[in-house]
């Protein structure tokens, strides 16, 4: 959310933060412009383990009915709007996110699939 001072407040849980390779990355942040892509209908993004880097950036994105988009093609056009450690270095494929009662994505169910 921009502020009238011109700053930007990114909302989310704590517990959602990524910190990859020491540095911090919010999940929204990189939500925001994967839901750019008109081929993809809805996307979360997680942090799954990674030996290397401590977590991975990862997408788990629901494709739009007959669109075949591709995982390059997903982790390319992040990489245009977003600093390189934030954009996925990874993206799963779903048929659907699950999501509670309220319609919030489940990340911790997503976080079973790293």
């Amino acid at each position: 959310m921009r502020e009238p001072d011109g700053y930007y407040t990114l909302k989310g849980r704590a517990k959602d933060l990524i910190i990859t390779g020491g540095l911090n990355v919010y999940p929204p942040e990189v939500e925001l412009v994967l839901a750019e892509l008109p081929e993809l209908a809805a996307s979360a993004v997680i942090g799954c383990p990674d030996n290397e880097w401590g977590e991975q950036v990862t997408a788990v994105v629901v494709r739009q009915p007959g669109a075949t988009i591709d995982e390059a093609t997903i982790i390319a056009h992040c990489r245009v709007h977003l600093a390189p450690y934030k954009a996925p270095r990874r993206v799963l494929f779903v048929d659907e996110l699950p999501r509670n009662a309220m319609g919030k994505v489940q990340k911790a169910m997503l976080r079973n699939l790293c």
